[in-house]
């Protein structure tokens, strides 16, 4: 049983590591569509009203882009809990990693969030994301001074499966498209929440079964 279980785990370690690599290319290549600054490029083409209307939103928007290329990679280098030779590499990415998402990366999150595309289903889902995602690394940080070791790695899969949504919701949004055709307003009401709950259930469910 104890050996199956630990197939599984490195099963899934191996898929993450795999499937994160291609994806974080693919988030890399999308972040750096905004160097240098653009206001009319890509997602802010379709913003223009905020962009426009709120000086404040093209310091938000780049300062959540351009700090969550850095979530993703300190997160996952973080949650492989190895030092790769190197003094103190875990701890060190886990600091970067939390103090990015709690000054950063969530804040602005969450201000976008308030203007996402696709109504008021969107913005309830994007800023719910935003407050859950920055009090599960608050926890996770909390449970790590408090030397909990195992609770503190439980709460960072936690955080992580929220800093994932960047990517599944792309994932989901890719698959809805091409197999439904909506419209893309609908679309966003329906990635905004298909971006993060199937990543928080399926962590729950490795936690629950003592898988991480």
């Amino acid at each position: 049983m104890l050996s199956a279980k630990r197939n599984i785990s490195s099963f899934f370690k191996t898929l993450l590591v795999l499937g994160f690599g291609y994806f974080f290319w693919l988030m890399l290549k999308i972040t750096l569509e905004y160097i240098p600054f653009n206001p009319e490029v890509s997602f802010l083409m379709i913003k223009q009203t905020e962009v426009t209307e709120k000086p404040e939103y093209l310091s938000f928007f780049y300062t959540h882009v351009y700090t969550g290329i850095f979530v993703l990679l300190s997160g996952f280098l973080a949650i492989l809990r190895k030092d790769f030779g190197l003094k103190n590499f875990h701890r060190n990415m886990g600091k970067v990693y939390i103090i990015l998402i709690l000054i950063f990366a969530a804040p602005s999150g969450i201000y976008m969030g308030i203007f996402a595309n696709g109504g008021l289903l969107s913005k309830i889902s994007f800023v719910i994301l935003g407050f859950l995602w920055w009090f599960s690394t608050l926890k996770a940080y909390q449970l790590a001074r408090q030397k909990m070791f195992k609770e503190h790695k439980q709460w960072m899969w936690r955080s992580f499966a929220f800093t994932l949504s960047a990517i599944t919701l792309r994932m989901w949004k890719v698959i809805i498209v091409y197999l439904f055709h909506p419209n893309p307003m609908d679309v966003y009401q329906i990635i905004a929440w298909l971006g993060w709950i199937p990543n928080i259930l399926i962590i729950e469910y490795l936690i629950t079964k003592k898988l991480i």
